[in-house]
């Protein structure tokens, strides 16, 4: 049997031709592998000569040091602007009800809006609103400017021990969705609704007299409400 000799550059494209088969470029690195290989080795090269930056007769050990120093400084500055971008600049000591005048059947109205439109968080907001407001309404609570959720929760658990767990466990959903960045859900809402409309079932004891603030003093000095 007879061969024919093969030249040097077809024997090259040959090996070329073979080599790019899948079959061996399945263990080759990515580029994206590779790039990560040269910063670490580049990376632990300079701290190699960071660390006896005294040794190094050119200086170089104390170049080392402060890129060392730089890197650092990049990424404690780039972790500080992540944290702040998802900083919820709300707090829990806000006040719950604002300052203008409102109703609860105006809270209820907008809670629906916002529920009809799938805006969950603002409506779970402003059902706990209508439970605020109802609450003052009907005397349950005295009203207070700068109340917050949590301060709801515990006055007027005080005034309805028995619904006292679920005041709280409705401000908890609140917390969560408005101060602690988790999405409002149709199930949160929905139990703070339930929650209003169990409250407004609910027929609460009397607010103590110490409660009672007189609006308007009459001629003989007793309170005119």
């Amino acid at each position: 049997m007879r061969f024919d000799p093969v030249g040097r550059d077809e024997a090259r494209e040959m090996a070329r031709r073979e080599l790019d088969k899948q079959v061996y470029q399945r263990d080759k690195p990515s580029w994206l592998e590779r790039e990560w290989e040269r910063f670490t080795d580049w990376l632990g090269d300079l701290l190699q000569r960071a660390a006896a930056p005294n040794a190094q007769g050119n200086g170089s050990g104390w170049v080392s040091v402060a890129v060392i120093i730089l890197i650092l400084a990049v990424a404690i500055a780039l972790v500080a602007w992540l944290m702040w971008g998802r900083r919820n600049p709300r707090s829990r000591g806000d006040a719950l009800l604002e300052d203008e005048p409102s109703t609860a059947l105006d809270h209820r109205d907008a809670a629906e809006a916002h529920a009809a439109a799938g805006q969950w968080a603002e409506a779970i907001r402003e059902r706990l609103r209508a439970v605020a407001r109802d609450l003052e309404e009907r005397a349950v609570v005295s009203p207070r400017p700068g109340r917050t959720a949590d301060e709801l929760a515990a006055e007027a658990g005080e005034a309805l021990p028995q619904l006292a767990e679920e005041l709280r466990g409705g401000v908890r959903v609140f917390d969560d969705v408005w101060y602690g960045d988790r999405p409002g859900t149709s199930e949160g809402y929905a139990r703070l609704k339930g929650l209003d409309e169990r409250l407004q079932e609910t027929r609460p004891k009397p607010l103590e007299d110490d409660d009672l603030v007189p609006a308007v003093t009459g001629e003989e000095g007793g309170p005119r409400w």
